[in-house]
């Protein structure tokens, strides 16, 4: 874990231009919020090699081409605003072969924030179609998000 706010600012301004960079690649690419209801699911695939080391030293991250890693924030609309909730989170991912993966995931909670990470092995032009099965701890409505993305190793 980040233990200096210079580390955790990095991190945090790190996904949020991964995030703007994917969302400027369309819609069927990761990053494009989705909303069920008063949930919202900011989502997001890319090499870990794009992280800065102490970012990946900090959290644990293999920094590699060949290394693919998903973030995953589910946030509840309430009268105050949006807040982070916690949520049982279940990754999967077949490649263009029909070939299906699970993941491991891992939830990273610190002081206001609340993500999920995993890490996976990628292939160069390697297409992933994932399926994210989210059920937020207060809510009793499991929400689906599938996206397709393309990783590039070279």
């Amino acid at each position: 874990m980040c233990k200096d706010k210079a580390c955790k600012n990095s991190f945090f301004s790190i996904l949020k231009i991964t995030g703007i960079l994917l969302l400027m690649c369309g819609p069927a690419q990761a990053g494009e919020p989705q909303v069920f209801g008063d949930y919202t699911v900011h989502y997001n695939a890319f090499n870990t090699d794009t992280l800065q080391p102490k970012m990946a030293v900090a959290y644990n991250i293999v920094r590699s081409k060949n290394r693919g890693m998903i973030t995953i924030s589910v946030l509840k609309k309430t009268n105050s605003g949006n807040k982070p909730v916690r949520a049982n989170i279940a990754i999967s991912a077949s490649n263009l072969t029909g070939q299906l993966r699970t993941f491991k995931v891992r939830e990273i909670n610190e002081n206001s924030a609340i993500y999920y990470l995993s890490e996976f092995h990628v292939a160069h032009e390697e297409m992933l179609n994932f399926t994210l099965q989210i059920l937020p701890e207060d809510s009793s409505q499991p929400m689906t998000v599938s996206f397709r993305q393309k990783f590039f190793t070279q």
